[in-house]
Order: C-alpha cells, then sequence, then structure tokens
C-alpha cells in the first residue's frame, strides 16, 4: 500500500458512488452506457474470484466486496429500476471487439496458465477499454452533464493513479507487472481527450460538455 495505490482506490470509490447518486437522484440513467457496467462488472467478477479463498486483508476484502456489489447494482438500477430511460440507441459498440481481443491476450500473456491467473490477467486487459463503450456512447449523444463528466473524471483519476503506483513500485521495490502497466498507459490514453475537455469545459464553468468527435 502507498499514497498513490490508496488515492486510485478512494478516486474509485467516488467515481462509483457518484454514478449511483446520478441515476438515484434524477430517477434515470440518461447518458450512461450499460455495455461498459456489463464491461466492469465481468471485470470485477473475474478479478475478485479469488475471493473466498484468497485473503489479503481486511481493507483488500472490503474493497473486492464493495466494488462487486456497486457495479451489480448499478448494472441493476439501468436494467430494471430505470430501464424506461437508458438510451439503448446510442449505447450501440459492440461487445466482441473488446470482449474477444482480451480473451486471447489474457490466455497468451499470462504468467501461468491457471484458471485464477488467467482471468486475472482477462480482467486486466477488459478495464483497459471497459469505458469505451460509454465514451462512445457519449459520442454519439454529443454532449455529457456534468455529473457524467464528474464520475469519468474519477474514473479516469483512479487508472492515471494506478498507472503511477506501478511505476513507484518499479523504482522502490524493483516490482514490475508489464501486462498492468501496458493497460494502464492504454487507459489512460482513451481518456486524454476526454481530461482536456474536463479541465477547459466542466471544471471552469460547472456546464454540461459538449463533446466533439
Amino acid at each position: 500500500m502507498n499514497v498513490f495505490r490508496l488515492s486510485a482506490d478512494l478516486s474509485h470509490l467516488v467515481a462509483i458512488f457518484i454514478l449511483i447518486f446520478k441515476i438515484r437522484s434524477s430517477k434515470s440513467c440518461s447518458g450512461i452506457s450499460a455495455r461498459s457496467q456489463i464491461l466492469f462488472a465481468l471485470v470485477f467478477s473475474t478479478r475478485y474470484a479469488d475471493i473466498f479463498t484468497v485473503f489479503v486483508s481486511p481493507y483488500n476484502t472490503a474493497m473486492k466486496i464493495i466494488f462487486l456489489v456497486a457495479t451489480y447494482y448499478t448494472v441493476y438500477l439501468i436494467f430494471y429500476e430505470y430501464r424506461i430511460t437508458y438510451e439503448k440507441e446510442s449505447d450501440n459498440l459492440r461487445f466482441e471487439f473488446l470482449f474477444v481481443p482480451c480473451v486471447l491476450l489474457s490466455l497468451y500473456f499470462t504468467n501461468e496458465l491457471s484458471v485464477l491467473e488467467v482471468l486475472w490477467t482477462f480482467s486486466i486487459f477488459l478495464e483497459s477499454v471497459a469505458i469505451m463503450p460509454q465514451l462512445f456512447m457519449l459520442q454519439n449523444l454529443g454532449s455529457a452533464d456534468t455529473i457524467t463528466a464528474h464520475y469519468l473524471f474519477f474514473l479516469g483519476s483512479y487508472r492515471a493513479l494506478y498507472l503511477i503506483n506501478w511505476i513507484y513500485r518499479y523504482y522502490t521495490e524493483s516490482y514490475f507487472e508489464p501486462v498492468a502497466t501496458f493497460c494502464g498507459i492504454l487507459q489512460t490514453i482513451l481518456y486524454a481527450d476526454f481530461f482536456y475537455l474536463y479541465f477547459t469545459r466542466v471544471s471552469k464553468k460547472n456546464t454540461s460538455m459538449e463533446l466533439t468527435v
């Protein structure tokens, strides 16, 4: 544990709670990609498949439970409580273009061919691209409301901070995880354009953010 990892985890929690707050307070999942949320649910389900077999610390177990429950709760809100407000026609990035390459990459780049290790590697690859349906949906819609923009900012900050965490561990512990580092770089790059728009429009004006293709 270090300050970068702790900050990343807190940023991730803030992002999830902002998303749930946005949906519950507005009674709408407008502008939210169900496909991204399903992918995130799959990410945490595969990454934390060891939740009942491997104990690291109370903090680690608590975070696993929170991320799993919160993500599945978000999926529930989208598909059940507020399904009428879901903009399905704009959420149309195809799953297989993300899912299949991640499966193949995880089988090739895993550290060992064990079930848990392959699932962990798959979750790292999948998380790096799981936000793409959300970003693609916002491009289709042309704008993002302020709360959705804040959600994406904290979610992107979580990945950027985890990337710094990997770099920090490399210099302080000589620990290097190539798959996690590569995927962290990829995911941060995907957020780069959004970060620029966020800092130049939303954070200063507190208004909805217009998006350009």
